[in-house]
């Protein structure tokens, strides 16, 4: 029915888009404090419901209209606390406004379509873990692996590949980088990355398949490295300093999700 108005049904996507964005803004920043609290044997003071959102500096609860995605910052608080006055940063509407733009992206992409729906929720998961990894540098357990159950259910009926090769590319995914994990540390005798990164790879194996997984890990070590040498060479970054590949992965998935598939592989 909303495809026979297209200007309402895009509009509502954006929509849609911008509240996600604000939900995983909570998430990104709640997440990785909850899961901290529990691996110190301590009760989190805090849920992803609860307490309202609030400013960080002076605790005052924001109310529905200083609340709404984007459209608060900008016009209601213009960056910064009613109350205290704290400059209120940039990444919230940031992630609210990306999130939108994706979302609008990755349907155009795939047409109005259940396959589309599914896609939506990979976007997000993945936009959510690389924001945590690129700060924390961590991948938590509670995203990734419901992502790769969840690839694995799509792709029971084959909306994005043959559950065989959903299969076989979850395991791949993960051996992949555990292969690598284990050479480098023999080598080296240093962990070169986390477990997170081997279970975020075996999820985007269940979504894309076996033959996505060796484009994925090199287009994203490419992005990786081409970044990382940036900064290098800019001064801001230590070379011996470790840089998250979460990230990467996510971003080199993303476009070859979307454009990669009967092309690249």
């Amino acid at each position: 029915m909303l495809t026979e108005f297209p200007v309402l049904a895009w509009g509502l996507l954006a929509v849609l888009g911008l509240c996600v964005g604000s939900f995983l803004t909570v998430v990104v920043h709640r997440l990785p404090a909850m899961l901290e609290a529990e691996w110190a044997g301590q009760e989190p003071t805090f849920s992803l419901s609860t307490p309202r959102s609030h400013c960080p500096s002076c605790q005052h609860t924001l109310t529905w209209w200083e609340n709404i995605p984007l459209f608060s910052y900008l016009w209601v608080l213009r960056g910064q606390c009613r109350h205290c006055g704290v400059r209120i940063s940039g990444l919230y509407p940031g992630l609210e406004a990306v999130t939108a733009a994706l979302s609008v992206i990755t349907v155009a992409t795939l047409g109005w379509s259940w396959a589309a729906a599914a896609a939506l929720l990979l976007v997000w998961a993945l936009l959510a873990l690389t924001w945590i990894d690129a700060r924390q540098q961590l991948l938590p357990d509670a995203i990734t692996l419901p992502l790769l159950w969840l690839g694995l259910l799509v792709n029971i009926a084959g909306t994005f590949v043959a559950l065989e090769d959903a299969v076989l590319g979850a395991v791949l995914g993960y051996g992949v980088l555990w292969a690598i994990y284990w050479v480098f540390k023999w080598l080296t005798g240093k962990e070169g990355m986390g477990h997170g990164d081997f279970k975020l790879l075996a999820a985007l194996g269940a979504w894309m398949g076996w033959a996505a997984v060796p484009w994925v890990v090199f287009v994203g070590a490419l992005l990786g490295s081409v970044f990382g040498l940036a900064q290098v060479a800019w001064r801001r970054r230590d070379f011996q300093k470790p840089m998250a590949f979460g990230p990467f992965l996510a971003i080199a998935a993303w476009v070859l999700f979307l454009w990669g598939r009967g092309t690249v592989y």
